[in-house]
């Protein structure tokens, strides 16, 4: 059902702004800006390493290093109905991630396609490339 406060979709379900399908593993940079613009509810996960993080980041992202991911998931993300996305540089450790936490019942996680990179080049050629 949309929300009528940010006019998207809940993940799953169509809509002018929607998340891919739970079948899907990632979704595009150009759609997450789109559900940024348009408030809604979801939390972006930097899973790049605490270096990378420093050079570059999204507005909003919050860093979970792939590295201490299997150790730290489960107390930073509470909520398993909670959507996610996940991006890392390029999208293989995002992608890897978000398989992990599927496996993990988190249904509603996606991977960044093309990472960090992607949302500089598709996005906002503010955030730097590295």
């Amino acid at each position: 059902m949309p929300d009528p406060d940010t006019n998207c979709s809940a993940p799953g379900k169509a809509d002018a702004v929607s998340w891919p399908s739970p079948e899907e593993i990632e979704i595009e940079p150009k759609a997450v800006a789109a559900l940024m613009e348009r408030k809604a509810p979801f939390r972006l996960i930097d899973c790049r390493e605490e270096d990378e993080w420093e050079l570059t980041r999204i507005e909003g992202a919050e860093l979970l290093p792939l590295s201490e991911f299997g150790e730290r998931y489960a107390g930073v993300l509470t909520d398993r109905d909670e959507p996610l996305v996940i991006q890392c540089h390029h999208g293989m450790r995002s992608a890897k991630a978000t398989h992990f936490l599927r496996a993990k019942g988190y249904r509603q996680a996606w991977s960044m396609a093309r990472g960090i990179e992607g949302w500089s080049t598709e996005v906002d050629p503010s955030v730097p490339r590295y």
